[in-house]
């Protein structure tokens, strides 16, 4: 039964047993040692117990010990409640990783269930309670104990093995197991050792180096939480990066020794206090309770209770909330505010302008800037990821135009009716954040994100060569133009043709009125320029933050501001350059609304020129799921994207209450008529790129992210005082923003590993990089799993750009079950979890050459 409690603090111990024979060579297990914190040794020729004392091991026996353990078998949470079940789980698992052959099952099995002496008496001297145990560990530790739990440690020599192997194995509850301790102890943690005994193995150092490793409370405690065998043997390190090796010196007193002491506490000192130590290795007890198996939780885990995963959300990430406003006092951060401003304005202007032209100019860029802004600052001030950055984008777009072909088709007002899909949107997020519905999210594995990641920076590649080809179509290069009027104000202005038509029957006089904008020199030629030069600048003073030249922190502030410094020298070309025309960015003057003659900044959800029909009021839940399905998609995914691992983002995400706030302000601003947001893939990924501090040297790394919100308060801002400085933004060339549209496509596919596949395409095999995915798979294996990728890709591209382009989320949906059918069908558990591992570097039970003590070359 479990012995798990809530309330009490808990003390560890661990039993050493060496598999014996006795004068009949039958095998049995003997007690040879214990610990409570420190050690008592059993003396072989009494059966006495010794008198407790400090542990002391061979530093041969912890390297046979974490080697061993490298390729051994590490089972966690077992359920097993018997001696027998947890022996037969072992050998199993032995057996299946191939460990033992299958034919010695049988005879390990049997070992293992083997009795314990009863040739030697130690009545006397036996645990008939825990009472000993905790002795110990409240003399080390020094508090109460009510609970302890006991490490099981079973070593010895089987020869009919051909080498040594280890099984660990964490219970998923301690249990008291018959005949297996001398006390009624129950017990977590089973380590096995066995192996032939022509072996430069030793068994009993090994085994008293397991035992005394179990015992110590910081490794018992990583043991605990450990989720996999890497972090177990990481926890071995951590043991023997704490050891103190004496040379083979003849040591003539103890008055030697003394100096240890101090060199030990500070080694203990150090371990303690160590920066990178772990949440949970710290001198605090562990408490027995189910659910300390963690202290990093899984912002995607269900509580089991309403609102649980929101109100979770808030805890962890509130408490860093000061720090949130702190951490943005750097030069870096004011350099990202500046390049996120025209990497969110860029787009909205431009979706702006294209969802007038979609929706009968209903909504354009005066309210598209607008709710950019509020909500921006509002979503930024309150969420729990506020790297997040907030805007229109081409799904929604692409709704908006469905909805109002839909609503004029049927002769119902489209701004009404976005009122109350407004109104079902904050229904429908409701009760999917009480319900905890963000859990779905995990079912959306490395090959899902990085398709979409794929496809929206392929999105901002081709708009920008395509807003480029429709500059080279409107003033294409050709041999003559017409002559420009120098003297004129404004020489670009569109020429005006006047054709009068009179009817000889009626002698009416019809004046036809035609504008006309003629092709202008060297328009596209300059065009061009600006934009490569904008994306060309930005992306080489990116690569120059990590260069040689002049000192680190210049060359970095420098880095910092490349693309602010690209956008100014397009300007300052585009201005030296009089008589040659660009288009410039256009920014709306004042607060009005693009259609006031129709509308107002309150919408009457009853209807603004006619009644809104009652069955309606309910029918529009069905576009309000729609338009919940798109965001939650976008920006569920790009909370993934932008929080993944290697990131090194420590103040945590929030997938349950961002989706509340996205959600909820947007619906809510439908009332106000402007449009709803979701979180922008590449203008996110954009912004926490620019707040990524890389470490120095040939090949950087990301040391941290700077989490805050200001930058993210600031953009937003800036983007709704831009209706206020229209006279300077209207400076802008807007092929310059088209660079900048190129910069963010082009880097944000740094990272993304389907990209690197994509590019192993073309490179021979030789140079394929150190990575599992390239190392441990077959390259034509992986080469199958990118083409299966990109065929998804291609796919979203067609719907994208089809008539039913409404379906894309469905279909992005699909490549989750897609991802499973292939899991174990057309590729093995291995070959997914190097292809598709959720974390950016792919972890095994250990890695090839990165084992801190394999220096030793001790056979095994």
């Amino acid at each position: 039964m479990s012995t798990s409690t809530s309330c009490c603090f808990l003390c560890v111990a661990s039993e050493l047993k060496e598999l014996m024979k006795d004068q009949k060579q039958e095998s049995y297990w003997q007690e040879m040692g214990r610990w409570g914190g420190y050690e008592e040794s059993i003396d072989p020729q009494s059966g006495m117990w010794g008198s407790s004392h400090i542990s002391y091991l061979t530093f041969r026996s912890l390297i046979q010990l974490r080697r061993t353990m490298n390729p051994g078998v590490t089972i966690f949470d077992c359920e097993e409640q018997t001696l027998a079940g947890i022996a037969e789980k072992m050998v199993n698992e032995m057996v299946n990783k191939n460990e033992i052959r299958p034919g010695d099952k049988e005879g390990v099995l049997k070992s293992l269930l083997q009795n314990r002496s009863q040739s030697v008496d130690l009545e006397s001297q036996a645990l008939t309670d825990g009472g000993d145990l905790k002795k110990f560990s409240v003399k080390e530790r020094g508090y109460e104990s009510d609970r302890v739990e006991a490490s099981m440690v079973l070593v010895g020599a089987l020869d009919f093995l051909e080498k040594p192997t280890v099984t660990f194995m964490r219970l998923k509850e301690s249990v008291v197991l018959d005949s297996a301790l001398e006390a009624p102890v129950p017990v977590r943690f089973v380590f096995v050792l066995v192996g032939p005994s022509k072996t430069d193995m030793d068994y009993h150092e090994t085994g008293r180096a397991m035992s005394a490793l179990m015992a110590d409370k910081v490794f018992n405690q990583a043991a605990f939480q450990a989720k996999s065998a890497r972090e177990l043997t990481d926890a071995v390190d951590n043991f023997m990066d704490c050891s103190i090796v004496i040379p083979p010196t003849e040591i003539q007193n103890e008055a030697e020794l003394t100096s240890l002491i101090s060199f030990q506490k500070k080694l203990l000192q150090d371990r303690f206090q160590a920066p990178d130590t772990k949440p949970g290795l710290d001198s605090k007890p562990r408490r027995l309770s189910s659910s300390s198996g963690s202290t990093t939780e899984d912002p995607l885990s269900r509580t089991g209770r309403p609102f649980g995963g929101m109100l979770r959300d808030i805890k962890r990430r509130y408490q860093y909330y000061k720090s949130d406003m702190t951490d943005a006092l750097n030069s870096q951060v004011l350099a990202a505010v500046i390049f996120i401003y025209f990497a969110a304005l860029s787009p909205a202007i431009t979706f702006g302008g294209l969802l007038a032209d979609k929706v009968d100019n209903m909504m354009g860029v005066p309210e598209l800037l607008i709710s950019t802004s509020i909500q921006g600052i509002i979503f930024c001030f309150v969420a729990a990821q506020p790297v997040l950055v907030i805007g229109f984008s081409g799904p929604l777009l692409v709704f908006e135009e469905a909805f109002f072909a839909f609503c004029k088709s049927q002769g119902i007002e489209y701004i009404v009716g976005r009122v109350w899909v407004g109104v079902w949107l904050v229904i429908i997020v409701v009760v999917i954040v009480a319900c905890e519905g963000s859990f779905l999210v995990r079912y959306m594995s490395r090959f899902t994100q990085e398709i979409f990641s794929i496809l929206i920076s392929l999105i901002f590649i081709y708009e920008t060569f395509a807003k480029l080809g429709r500059i080279f179509k409107s003033h294409p290069l050709i041999l003559n133009y017409d002559h420009l009027n120098s003297s004129v104000e404004n020489p670009w202005h569109p020429i005006v043709e006047e054709t009068v038509l009179f009817d000889n029957a009626t002698g009416n006089r019809t004046v036809k009125i035609n504008t006309v904008k003629p092709p202008y020199p060297n328009t596209a030629l300059l065009s061009m320029c600006l934009m490569l030069g904008c994306f060309f600048i930005a992306y080489f003073l990116r690569q120059f933050k990590n260069g040689t030249f002049l000192p680190g922190k210049v060359r970095r502030l420098i880095g910092d501001f490349g693309v602010p410094i690209s956008i100014f020298l397009m300007i300052l070309v585009d201005y030296n350059i009089e008589d040659t025309y660009t288009q410039k960015l256009v920014v709306p003057k004042g607060l009005m609304v693009s259609n006031p003659a129709k509308r107002g900044w309150l919408i009457n959800p009853f209807g603004e020129h006619q009644a809104f029909p009652v069955w309606l009021m309910f029918a529009c839940c069905v576009p309000a799921l729609l338009v919940f399905i798109l965001i939650f998609l976008e920006s569920q995914i790009t909370t993934l994207i932008v929080s993944k691992p290697e990131r090194k983002m420590v103040k945590g995400s929030g997938f349950h209450f961002d989706l509340l706030v996205l959600v909820g302000m947007g619906g809510l601003s439908a009332i106000f008529g402007v449009p709803w947001l979701s979180a922008a893939t590449v203008r996110s990924v954009t912004h926490a790129n620019a707040l990524t501090v890389m470490s120095k040297g040939p090949k950087p790394v990301i040391e941290k992210v700077m989490e805050q919100r200001v930058s993210g308060i600031l953009v937003a801002l800036l983007v709704g005082l831009s209706i206020l400085i229209e006279p300077v933004l209207k400076t802008i060339p807007m092929a310059a923003l088209f660079g900048i549209f190129l910069y963010m496509g082009v880097t944000s596919l740094s990272g993304i590993q389907l990209w690197d596949r994509m590019l192993l395409l073309l490179i021979p095999k030789k140079y394929h990089p150190d990575e599992p995915y390239a190392t441990r798979v077959k390259t034509g294996r992986m080469h199958l799993f990118t083409a299966i990728q990109l065929v998804c890709l291609a796919l979203l591209w067609i719907i994208k750009s089809s008539p039913i382009s409404l379906a894309l989320p469905f279909v992005l949906i699909l490549t989750i079950p897609l991802r499973m059918f292939m899991t174990g069908r057309l590729f093995t558990e291995l070959e997914m979890k190097c292809l598709d591992a959720d974390d950016a570097k792919v972890t095994f039970e250990e890695e090839p050459g990165q084992d801190v003590y394999f220096e030793s070359q001790m056979p095994l």
